[in-house]
């Protein structure tokens, strides 16, 4: 062989065996694809003896594009892992009979969404219901005699004007809908049906369910059985401006044999989540006084059955607590919450002395890293739980005397060979007045210390609400992309008490603006960032504050503004909240502080921008409305910013909700990137 011929077949052979090892290398990273083939746990559902834990097992249904869910079964030292139903339907729900012999749930598989019947032993299954609406907070009666649900009812459509009858076989365009509610449109659910959601019994052996509530209010949330099974307590808002005050509800008791209705709490602000103590005496509840601020914490309360000497629980715990429930022997109070980004179970005494039980819980979702989570227990004080790493989706997992156990590996197929990003916290000092801000840094699988690496700074939502050490798939596949990702909690997070999070009351966007860049000059001192290629993204909130920062400097990039609000005006006045966020984010409606609103909103800096700025949004998002996003866009086009709208057909602000949309959602802010990195 001649020395060139040589010479080539020794480059091919390199060429070929460097490729081949680059796309093996390339395996071992999380791609837009693999999002298919995550699972997470959730609503997991212990057995009265503490034995047995039946959960959801979430999964994507590639062909529909959709997240099903499925019931699944595991004894709680984690043997015989096995599902009770199987298929690309949604079941879910599940709620264990009080003698644990039998369990209903919600199944779709005959096409709608209707309560099933199984027993335990025989894996017999029964379909209890023929329901019109989708029927929720599934509850059985202690005597395991009755069933109660919750379902929206529809009313008669108004109908304002009159028109003529029209001919025998026309064709005429769809009647004019009149609408004259305060709330007729919200996000996910789109243009509200007229209706309320009303109480249901229904018996345990089948049957027609018997509507228990007639009236024009709304009865939502957990429904509680008193021990004899002759009464329920349940949330509602019944006042008579309902629509203007919309957290001022009340608890109620509602006898079942005559419909009475006794309202037990009184206090201007929430009341709800309602649970009985086992002896029937007590009413464990959360709820606030309410005083207009932006972030209050919810409070974990008890009072009498009747209604009598409320006493606040959790006075020493600066964090807003969450679905309490009764230890067997009625002696404590379980609950749910957040600290510094990571969502921990307690049991507080009743003199309010708290012990926490576990930490770690969380994923309702698999997009980004904000908090979640649920569990139950047992008689024998065994608590079932959803466990959630930054490496990992949620699992079921167990905790009993202090002792914590994972119980599934539900994503050990797929990341037995795709490597995550590791992430670490950080904390570092403010600019503005020297607080203390929490973040997080995750880090390419293959993190080299010696190089240098874009940044993307990815800001949450809310703006109450808080990220934390949780599983996110799309910051995943930013760091697998090549990039270190900085996600914090500035200034108006949750999980750090009510005064940090009223920092923001009135001030929103503000000094967090700080926050985020001290956060970002915190990771360059780290010395493995390319200060020359630095990024921006967030969503809803997160979208505000990117569109608030590029308005305040030039230093990165680009820009990826998902699903914001622009200008504050327009967004009273169009999001689905209509009752809400002119009360309690602003000092009152736009017209009479309009200079408080404009200030506050990113239009107002739209001159300043000269990053190149992409606008990403569903729809049919009634929550921050595209015409938010389309204002911005017409706005940097006039000044001829560099910008591009990308829009989701059909999604709502919820964009993950389908797989492909946060497949979309990833894609197009990394090609972005990619454009100007």
């Amino acid at each position: 062989m001649k020395p060139g011929k040589t010479i080539l077949l020794s480059l091919l052979i390199y060429l070929t065996f460097s490729t081949t090892f680059a796309q093996e290398q390339d395996r071992s990273k999380l791609q837009l694809i693999d999002v298919f083939d995550l699972e997470y746990a959730t609503d997991p559902q212990v057995s009265q003896d503490g034995k047995q834990i039946v959960y959801l097992r979430n999964f994507m249904d590639i062909m529909k594009d959709r997240i099903r869910t499925n019931l699944w079964i595991i004894n709680s030292d984690g043997s015989d892992h096995r599902p009770l139903t199987s298929g690309n339907k949604n079941n879910y729900s599940p709620r264990w009979s009080p003698d644990g012999k039998k369990m209903v749930y919600v199944s779709t598989q005959d096409g709608s969404s209707q309560i099933y019947m199984r027993w335990m032993d025989t894996g017999q299954t029964a379909k209890l219901t023929n329901l019109t609406s989708s029927p929720g907070n599934l509850v059985w009666s202690p005597d395991g005699e009755w069933i109660a649900f919750t379902m929206f009812v529809t009313s008669k459509p108004k109908s304002f004007a009159k028109m003529p009858a029209k001919p025998k076989g026309a064709e005429w365009a769809e009647p004019a809908k009149y609408i004259d509610q305060l709330r007729y449109r919200a996000d996910g659910a789109g243009y509200l049906k007229e209706g309320y959601t009303q109480l249901f019994v229904l018996s345990a052996d089948g049957g027609s369910p018997r509507q228990i509530t007639f009236d024009n209010y709304n009865y939502g949330g957990r429904v509680s059985w008193t021990p004899d099974s002759k009464a329920v307590i349940i949330s509602a808002n019944r006042h008579s401006n309902a629509a203007q005050e919309p957290l001022n509800s009340e608890l109620y008791k509602i006898t079942l044999s005559n419909g009475n209705i006794s309202q037990l709490t009184s206090r201007k602000g929430p009341d709800n989540n309602p649970v009985v103590s086992p002896d029937g005496k007590t009413i464990a509840y959360l709820g606030f006084d309410d005083t207009y601020q932006g972030y209050e914490v919810t409070r974990l309360y008890t009072c009498r059955i009747d209604g009598s000497n409320a006493k606040l629980i959790t006075s020493g715990l600066d964090r807003s607590v969450a679905s309490p429930v009764w230890s067997s022997d009625g002696k404590g109070i379980y609950f749910q919450y957040d600290d510094e980004g990571n969502t921990k179970i307690a049991l507080a005494s009743l003199n309010g002395k708290i012990k926490d039980i576990t930490n770690n819980v969380g994923q309702t979702s698999l997009g980004r890293p904000y908090s979640g989570g649920s569990y139950t227990v047992s008689d024998n004080g065994l608590v079932a739980f959803t466990n959630c790493t930054p490496d990992r989706p949620a699992d079921v997992a167990v905790v009993n005397s202090g002792t914590k156990k994972r119980l599934t590996e539900l994503n050990d197929d797929l990341f037995s060979f795709k490597k995550t990003g590791k992430v670490e916290e950080i904390w570092f000092e403010s600019s503005h007045d020297k607080r203390k801000v929490q973040g997080w840094i995750v880090k390419p699988s293959d993190f080299d210390p010696a190089k240098k690496y874009p940044l993307i700074l990815e800001i949450h939502g809310g703006p109450f609400a808080n990220y934390g050490d949780r599983f996110s798939a799309e910051i995943q596949l930013y760091a697998a992309a090549g990039y270190v990702v900085l996600y914090v909690n500035p200034r108006g997070s949750t999980s750090y008490g009510k005064e940090f999070g009223n920092l923001i009351h009135h001030n929103y966007p503000g000094q967090d603006y700080d926050d985020l860049m001290s956060g970002v000059d915190a990771v360059i001192k780290q010395g493995y960032v390319d200060e020359n290629n630095l990024f921006v993204t967030g969503g809803s909130g997160g979208g505000v504050l990117t569109a608030w920062i590029v308005g305040k400097t030039d230093r990165f990039k680009a820009a990826v503004v998902a699903k914001p609000v622009i200008n504050w005006y327009s967004f009273a006045l169009t999001a689905d909240a209509y009752n809400f966020f002119h009360k309690y984010w602003f000092p009152g409606f736009p017209w009479d502080h309009a200079d408080h609103y404009m200030k506050r909103s990113p239009i107002s800096l739209v001159g300043n921008v000269k990053t190149p700025t992409m606008l990403l949004t569903g729809e049919s998002d009634y929550r921050t409305p595209i015409s938010e996003t389309e204002q911005y866009y017409q706005a940097l086009k006039l000044r001829n910013v560099e910008t591009a709208m990308v829009r989701i057909p059909g999604a709502p602000h919820g964009i993950a909700g389908r797989p492909s949309n946060l497949m979309a959602k990833v894609a197009n802010i990394l090609a972005w990137f990619e454009k100007y990195r």
